[in-house]
């Protein structure tokens, strides 16, 4: 099986994405706060997986386009969205589809850390913002990374394997670590300024219904926020 199918594991994802501490009781409620007020905003959900990020944002008002690379993880996204969403497939290693300046925000959870290059999604993504539109998105954190990939040095880009469990099948994930320089380079290379960087605490829910990951969540990094705005 190739690194990051997601088509091979879709729905039991989704499933445990739904409800796990990780994602809905970490990551989702923390940039879905750091993304504030979005009524009437034109949204490129980037990455958009199973849709729940989505499903969110439409919730809340915006206008939501969701991309993501993965045809399984778009069906889910579609059941889930029954057309309050334009779905599409794109590949954020490559030109996205889209006129200039056609969101107000982009938001991309948990996706950059699987691109070996940040340049051309960037790029793409300062495209499609106008002056003053903001990219929020959250990626892994270089420190949870580093300690666990078994590379030598903190200081290089690199990518590193995993093998997850899930839905009873083991699958072969590929991620890739950068520094934290490398990051805030990027994103001034792309022109972009930073407004916010994000290590959230989860959701005090979780204390109670995942007392091990909480207890992990509040004491270590485990993804990192950014709220960036086109110059």
């Amino acid at each position: 099986m190739a690194e990051n199918d997601y088509d091979a594991f879709a729905a039991a994802y989704d499933a445990d994405n739904e409800a796990n501490a990780w994602n809905a009781y970490y990551e989702r409620p923390a940039i879905l706060s750091l993304v504030g007020e979005v009524a009437g905003l034109s949204v490129l959900d980037a990455g958009c997986g199973g849709g729940a990020h989505a499903a969110a944002l439409v919730e809340r008002g915006a206008v939501v386009t969701g991309i993501d690379a993965s045809a399984g993880m778009l069906e889910i996204a579609e059941r889930r969205l029954e057309g309050r969403a334009r779905l599409l497939s794109a590949d954020l290693n490559e030109a996205l589809p889209f006129e200039n300046q056609a969101f107000g925000l982009i938001l991309a959870s948990l996706v950059m850390h699987y691109l070996p290059d940040w340049s051309r999604p960037l790029a793409e993504f300062n495209r499609l913002l106008p002056q003053g539109g903001r990219l929020v998105f959250s990626t892994h954190h270089p420190f949870m990374d580093h300690p666990s990939s078994g590379h030598e040095n903190y200081f290089e880009t690199y990518s590193f394997d995993e093998t997850w469990q899930c839905g009873g099948q083991e699958i072969a994930m590929r991620f890739w670590h950068r520094p934290l320089h490398a990051m805030f380079d990027a994103l001034k290379s792309a022109g972009f300024h930073i407004d916010t960087v994000s290590e959230p605490k989860p959701d005090p829910q979780a204390a109670t219904l995942f007392p091990k990951a909480y207890q992990s969540l509040t004491t270590a990094p485990r993804f990192l926020f950014f709220s960036v705005v086109k110059a």
